[in-house]
C-alpha cells in the first residue's frame, strides 16, 4: 500500500483515518494493532537505561503504541504541538490543573461549565489552596478586571455545556495573553471537525473522548492538546505521579475507531440539530432555544467565524417551565433520557431535574449560573431527523 509523501497534506477527514499509522510496519494490519501489556522489556541492560534516561518504553501508565497513535492523530487533527490521552474527561481537567497550577495561582472561569467541572472548580481546586474566579466570558471585557499577577489560566467551554452559548475565543484569547495567562479551552461540544481553537488563539484545548471524538456510546476518554511544554507538564507531571489517569489500550483503540467516521458523523448530526432547532423556534409550546447556527441565536455571528457548523447540540426551553419540561420527557418514544452527549443516539436531559434529586444527598448541589429550571440539553443522534421531529412534536402536543 503506497503511503503518503511527508509533505503532501492531506484533508481532515482522510487524517482522521490515515494519519501515523502504516499497516507495512505491522504486518500488513489495516486496523492498527492493540497493545495489551503492562510494562517492557528491552534486549540488553544498557538499552533498559536508555529508556530509563530518555523518557521511552517502561511502563503502560505512561507509554503505550496504541495510545500513541491516537495521540498522534488527534494533535494532527487539532493542530496541536502535542496530546496527552487521559482515562476520562475529567480526568483531563483534573490532570491539567493539578499539573499547571499551584497553591496561590488563580483561574478564571467562565460562569457556566459542565457540572462535573463546576464542582471541581468551586469545591476541589480551593482545597488545595487556588483561587477560582468565575466571570461572564460572554462579554471578554469583562475578563480585565478579574486577571491578576497571580492568574495563571482562563478556562472555558464553547459551545458552553449545558446551554449551547457560544464565546469568542480569539477575543477572550487576545485578552487573556495580554494579561500573561494561558488559554485553556474545552472544545467537547464541537469536535476538532468543526472547531480548532489553537487557530484562534489557545494554548491548550480538551475534549471529552466519550462524547463526539468517539461517538459511539461505549468508551470513556479525555484528551489535552496544544504546547509542547504545558503538555510535557500535563503527560510527565499530571498522567506520571499525580493522577495516574491513564486510558486503557482497548479504549484507545475504539476511539481511534470511532475518529475515522468523525466528519461524516459531524456533518448529520449538523444537519439535523439544525432542522430540529428550526421545528423548535416555530413550536408554541416553546418559550425560546439556543443553537449556534440559528440566524436568531446571539452567538450566531461568532460561531459562523469560529464553528463550520453548528453540531449536534441545543438547549430550549418551554412556556411550561420546569414541569412542563418533566411532563415532555415523559412522553418521548424514540429520543433517549440520558445524560452525555455526542451519540449515536439522541439524548435529552433535563439539569434541574437532576439538581433537584441530587440535593437530597448533596444539599449543596446547585445549577450553574445561566442554567434555567426550564432548560432543557438535547444531543441530536444519527437517526431521521423526520422521525427525531415527529416524536418531540407528540412529546410537545398538548
Amino acid at each position: 500500500m503506497t503511503r503518503p509523501g511527508p509533505n503532501q497534506r492531506l484533508h481532515f477527514a482522510t487524517r482522521a483515518i490515515h494519519h501515523a499509522y502504516d499497516p507495512n510496519e505491522h504486518q500488513g494490519a489495516v486496523a492498527p494493532p492493540v497493545y495489551f501489556t503492562s510494562t517492557y522489556t528491552y534486549p540488553t541492560v544498557e538499552e533498559t537505561d536508555a529508556a530509563a534516561a530518555q523518557g521511552g518504553l517502561l511502563y503502560a501508565r505512561e507509554h503505550n503504541p496504541t495510545t500513541k497513535l491516537l495521540e498522534a492523530r488527534l494533535a494532527d487533527l487539532e493542530g496541536a504541538e502535542a496530546c496527552v490521552v487521559v482515562a476520562t474527561g475529567m480526568a483531563a481537567v483534573g490532570t491539567l490543573t493539578l499539573s499547571l497550577l499551584s497553591q496561590g495561582d488563580e483561574i478564571v472561569v467562565h460562569e457556566t461549565l459542565y457540572s462535573n467541572t463546576l464542582a471541581m472548580m468551586s469545591g476541589g481546586l480551593p482545597r488545595f489552596g487556588i483561587k477560582v474566579v468565575p466571570v461572564d466570558l460572554a462579554a471578554p471585557a469583562n475578563l480585565d478586571a478579574a486577571l491578576t499577577p497571580r492568574t495563571r489560566i482562563v478556562y472555558f467551554e464553547t459551545p458552553v455545556n449545558p446551554t449551547a452559548e457560544i464565546l469568542d475565543i480569539a477575543a477572550i484569547a487576545e485578552r487573556a495573553h495580554a494579561g500573561g495567562a494561558i488559554v485553556v479551552v474545552d472544545g467537547t461540544f464541537a469536535s476538532p471537525a468543526l472547531q480548532r481553537p489553537i487557530e484562534l488563539g489557545a494554548d491548550l484545548v480538551l475534549h471529552s473522548l466519550t462524547k463526539y471524538i468517539n461517538g459511539h456510546g461505549d468508551v470513556l476518554g479525555g484528551v489535552v492538546l496544544g504546547r509542547a511544554d504545558l503538555i510535557e507538564q500535563v503527560h510527565g507531571n499530571g498522567v506520571r505521579y499525580l493522577t495516574g489517569a491513564t486510558i486503557s489500550p482497548m479504549a484507545a483503540a475504539l476511539v481511534l475507531r470511532g475518529l475515522k467516521t468523525l466528519s461524516l458523523r459531524m456533518d448529520r448530526h449538523g444537519a439535523s440539530a439544525l432542522a430540529v432547532a428550526r421545528m423548535l423556534v416555530a413550536h408554541p409550546e416553546v418559550a425560546w432555544v439556543r443553537y449556534p447556527y440559528l440566524p436568531t441565536d446571539p452567538g450566531y455571528a461568532v460561531a459562523r467565524l469560529q464553528m463550520a457548523s453548528g453540531s449536534g447540540m441545543l438547549s430550549f426551553g418551554l412556556r411550561g417551565g420546569f414541569d412542563g419540561a418533566r411532563r415532555m420527557l415523559s412522553r418521548l418514544g424514540l429520543i433517549t433520557r440520558a445524560v452525555s452527549l455526542g451519540d449515536t443516539e439522541s439524548l435529552i436531559t433535563h439539569p434541574a431535574s437532576l439538581v433537584r434529586a441530587r440535593k437530597r444527598i448533596r444539599p449543596e448541589a446547585r445549577l450553574a449560573p445561566g442554567v434555567g429550571d426550564d432548560l432543557l440539553r438535547l444531543s441530536i443522534g444519527l437517526e431521521d431527523p423526520g422521525d427525531i421531529i415527529d416524536d418531540l412534536q407528540q412529546a410537545l402536543a398538548r
